[in-house]
């Protein structure tokens, strides 16, 4: 089968996806691409950058390379996580428009058409969009939310505030919103180039929310469009809970440092300390070992910021 957009001359649109150990994870997520509705329609290319990979994601990917002549692939020889491998590959995109996308998500339908049709509609308004993201069983997965001021960081923490949609929502209509989740975020090249990409000081988790922040700065605006929907499967390529929950720590503190240091940024030590105190002792009345393991670390995390 050919490439149904070749033409690199007159590209409009590119798609990045990060790829790490995820070989058939991500293929399912090209071949998703490529046989949406509509997508015939647009001049895109599909870039992957592969993060040094030990399965045989390199080997799946160069095989789909010969169904469709406009995807491409990057091969670090390092896992530069998330961030380093998203502006590395914005580098080489020649759309005007960029699509992140992660490499565990499935195209629905149309999305990809319908999320740039309504970009290109309303770029005066909206620098920046997110799609509506769904689980694996179709129920809406929460991924756009406020920007994280201590109390939504305390709703988060001790309130389940993402349970009632305090912290992290999935709107039913478009709507202005702080920030969408990097799973799928498309705005102009020109754009992200102006904000500055992604900061490479993050490995992962909360990069999109550092990078929507400073594009507010920048008095450019984020959308939540959810006509446009996904599959995101969530959580691929962490290997488990306590990688993600460190990185959570990692990131509200790296965020904190660089945008709100002072009194803002103790207040948030002592929070994510007292979180990781009521956890370690939970885990040992109910002798779950992943939650001692995981929370001491954390507590000494927040304790040597």
């Amino acid at each position: 089968m050919q490439s149904r957009n070749q033409d690199n001359k007159n590209i409009e649109l590119s798609i990045i996806l990060i790829s790490f150990n995820t070989a058939q994870i991500t293929a399912n997520c090209i071949e998703s691409i490529y046989n949406s509705k509509d997508i015939k329609k647009i001049a895109l290319e599909v870039i992957v950058l592969d993060n040094a990979s030990s399965d045989h994601s390199i080997q799946t990917i160069k095989s789909l390379q010969k169904k469709y002549s406009s995807l491409k692939l990057i091969e670090s020889k390092e896992n530069t996580g998330f961030s380093k491998g998203n502006n590395l590959a914005a580098k080489q995109a020649k759309g005007e428009y960029i699509l992140f996308l992660n490499s565990d998500t499935l195209v629905l339908e149309n999305a990809v058409y319908k999320l740039l049709t309504f970009y290109k509609t309303n770029q005066q308004k909206a620098q920046f969009i997110g799609a509506k993201l769904f689980n694996k069983n179709m129920t809406s997965q929460p991924s756009a939310g406020p920007f994280y001021s201590l109390s939504v960081v305390f709703g988060a923490l001790f309130l389940k505030g993402d349970y009632w949609g305090l912290t992290r929502s999935s709107p039913d209509r478009t709507t202005k919103i702080d920030w969408v989740s990097g799973a799928c975020i498309m705005t102009k090249k020109q754009y992200f180039d102006e904000v500055g990409g992604f900061d490479e000081g993050i490995f992962m988790y909360m990069e999109e929310i550092d990078l929507l922040y400073r594009a507010r700065q920048k008095n450019y605006n984020t959308y939540f469009y959810p006509d446009a929907q996904f599959i995101h499967l969530g959580s691929a390529s962490s290997n488990g809970k306590t990688f993600p929950i460190l990185q959570v720590y990692n990131g509200f503190l790296y965020f904190y440092n660089k945008h709100h240091k002072g009194m803002a940024l103790n207040i948030l030590k002592g929070m994510l300390q007292l979180k990781a105190l009521v956890s370690l002792a939970i885990g040992r009345i109910t002798g779950k070992e992943y939650l001692i393991k995981t929370y001491e670390k954390a507590y000494h995390i927040a304790s040597m910021a």
